[in-house]
């Protein structure tokens, strides 16, 4: 479990990292992230509007940007959507 967590920070951060800052994923950040890495557990995962609208449902505060406490929960859902888990 241990590498799993280190390969989540280090994408989360290469990713965040792309137009500045590599503490938050912007918009365009999250979109490249998860059509690159999790195009298999996000459905249409291409579409600009499921992933805005995914995006919307992670931002806490919503100021534009996720940390990465807040896009830990997609990992969180898809985790549990992956393993079969009651919600």
């Amino acid at each position: 479990m241990e590498s799993a967590i280190g390969v989540l920070v280090s994408q989360f951060k290469a990713y965040a990292g792309s137009d500045g800052s590599s503490e938050t994923l912007s918009r365009e950040e999250f979109h490249r992230l998860v059509a690159s890495q999790l195009p298999n557990f996000v459905k249409d995962a291409g579409d600009p509007a499921v992933i805005d609208q995914l995006m919307g449902s992670l931002d806490q505060n919503s100021d534009g940007e996720l940390t990465f406490l807040e896009f830990w929960q997609l990992i969180g859902r898809l985790a549990n959507q992956h393993g079969g888990f009651s919600q």
